[in-house]
């Protein structure tokens, strides 16, 4: 089987058989992340008035997933595409690396339309692993899990013309899937995106929308940045004034804003439909200006600060000795804990400057076992590995320089870290200095640096299976509305969700830019407001 990455010429030198390379080139052309492995199908497949999606026999867990694929699958074409169930002996046959079909798995061979199959033979598919193969007849995505399904229809998806993604119906246009047999998994279990709602308040419906431009990419993890001095975004019970008093404002003064916790539940709801989990932060003992302000006793001095709306960082810390701070967490953490079915609760721990080095260590060492004590596995900012992070816990790395001792050192003692180079991975970072939106502090990032470097040497000491995935970040002092997002956000998601997805080896700036400008015309119908940067050759419009 061919790695999808390779040139097209790559491929036919490669390969014997010409069909194969054909398919390989022609999903390597279209498909973000790139597959792993790509070969010749059993032929091309073409959806049409009559084509059904169809659920195959004992996969009752792959009927949501269906009923997904078919509403996105729908206005465009104007086809009815029933869910059904598969006929009896439909997708029960695998086709096999000469084309006959086997007795287990899915395949082809005896389905029709597009089947959705689970419990695929192959263990190595994983959790989130899938096989899509076409034939004349049909298309076939098997799994292992209802998730790994969901990526193959967002395969599926990037296989058909861009005009699919259109809400209206599309006349003149042949939906015709190109002939592949695709194996796929991920490189990295964790593939995140991280949103800053704190420091500019974003609605429900503003972050579902940015969900769904993540499931696209098979990103599996939604990191909601919840608190800091700026804004407190989350309802609290027992603490109502986080929320009614922290939450009322954001940068530059504006009127701020939270969730309820029936608006949290939506989003955490929102977010598993797509097959993302969600990982709450709440930000300390930094970044805490929101939470100081709405209940003084948690400052050492017993007064309050008044609320901020700057951009400044560093300034603010709760009270490291003081008990009411960690009854304050345990409330805090408890009941956002409860709202989030993740296994994750973030605890933030950067730029702490206004706590001193041992009462970091000491506050550190206090709020990790309230996290446990909830049954989440922590994360925190590499800053953490300056303390003593707890066994299991994660950290996530944010620096540049790559020479972070501390970070190794935990590492290798165990401590697994989700890297974040903020000169790579920080959506908010301008590409030019022309860029209307973002910042520059740590360098203009453009579409090219955002893509151009491998997770596993980000720093130097970490062993490669301490790396346990990447996270793409989008801090919004300078963002306020969701076509701010849009433009940062692409074309640099696509390319760090490539690198959290496909193997290493067909990482290549050369192949991922022809991939990244076929998402252009995707992009145009979906309402992305992308920068169209000029590394890349974008179709006309």
């Amino acid at each position: 089987m061919l790695a999808a990455g390779a040139s097209a010429a790559g491929a036919r030198t490669a390969s014997s058989e010409p069909a194969g390379a054909s398919a390989a080139a022609t999903v390597a052309a279209r498909v973000v992340p790139v597959p792993a492995a790509v070969r010749a199908g059993g032929g091309a497949f073409r959806i049409t008035r009559g084509t059904s999606v169809e659920v195959a026999r004992g996969s009752a867990g792959a009927a949501p997933v269906a009923a997904y694929a078919a509403a996105l699958l729908r206005p465009s074409t104007g086809f009815p595409l029933r869910v059904v169930a598969a006929p009896a002996g439909a997708g029960t046959g695998a086709v096999s690396d000469t084309g006959a079909t086997t007795a287990t798995g899915a395949g082809p061979g005896s389905a029709t339309g597009i089947v959705l199959a689970l419990g695929d033979p192959d263990r190595g598919l994983g959790e989130e692993g899938y096989r899509l193969r076409t034939g004349a007849r049909s298309v076939v995505i098997s799994a292992r899990t209802p998730a790994g399904l969901f990526h193959g229809v967002q395969t599926l998806r990037q296989l058909l013309p861009a005009r699919v993604e259109s809400r209206t119906p599309v006349t003149g246009t042949d939906w015709t899937v190109p002939d592949a047999d695709i194996r796929d998994v991920p490189r990295y279990a964790y593939r995140g995106a991280m949103l800053d709602v704190a420091r500019h308040f974003f609605t429900v419906a503003q972050v579902e929308r940015y969900i769904d431009e993540l499931a696209l990419y098979k990103v599996n993890t939604l990191h909601l940045h919840l608190t800091d001095d700026q804004g407190w975004r989350i309802a609290v019970t027992s603490l109502p004034r986080l929320a009614s008093y922290g939450g009322s404002t954001e940068v530059g003064g504006g009127p701020g804003g939270s969730y309820t916790q029936a608006d949290y539940r939506e989003i955490v709801r929102y977010a598993a439909s797509r097959f993302l989990t969600v990982v709450p932060e709440i930000d300390g003992p930094g970044h805490t200006t929101a939470a100081l302000a709405s209940y003084p006793e948690l400052n050492c001095d017993g007064k309050a600060p008044p609320l901020y709306t700057g951009t400044k960082v560093g300034f603010s810390s709760l009270c490291v000795p003081k008990a009411a701070t960690y009854a304050f967490l345990d409330e805090v953490i408890s009941e956002v804990a409860a709202l989030t079915p993740g296994p994750y609760l973030h605890i933030g721990g950067d730029e702490a400057h206004s706590t001193s080095a041992a009462d970091y260590v000491a506050f550190m060492d206090k709020v990790q076992p309230i996290v446990a004590r909830q049954g989440k596995t922590v994360i925190g900012w590499h800053q953490l590995d300056a303390a003593h992070p707890a066994p299991g816990a994660l950290v996530q790395y944010w620096g540049t320089k790559g020479d972070e001792t501390e970070v190794a050192t935990a590492a290798k003692a165990g401590t697994r870290v989700i890297m974040s180079p903020a000169d790579r991975a920080y959506l908010d970072m301008k590409y030019t200095p022309a860029s209307p939106v973002g910042q520059h502090w740590a360098g203009y990032v453009e579409a090219r640096t955002a893509y151009d470097w491998d997770p596993a040497a980000v720093v130097a000491g970490v062993p490669a299976s301490a790396v346990y995935g990447v996270e793409a970040a989008l801090w919004t002092e300078t963002v306020t509305t969701s076509a701010d997002i849009d433009y940062l956000a692409f074309p640099r998601l696509p390319g760090i969700a490539e690198l959290g997805w496909s193997p290493a080896a067909t990482h290549g700036w050369d192949g991922f830019r022809a991939r990244l400008a076929a998402q252009g015309p995707r992009w145009q119908e979906l309402g992305v407001a992308f920068y169209r940067s000029p590394q890349v050759d974008w179709p006309a419009s």
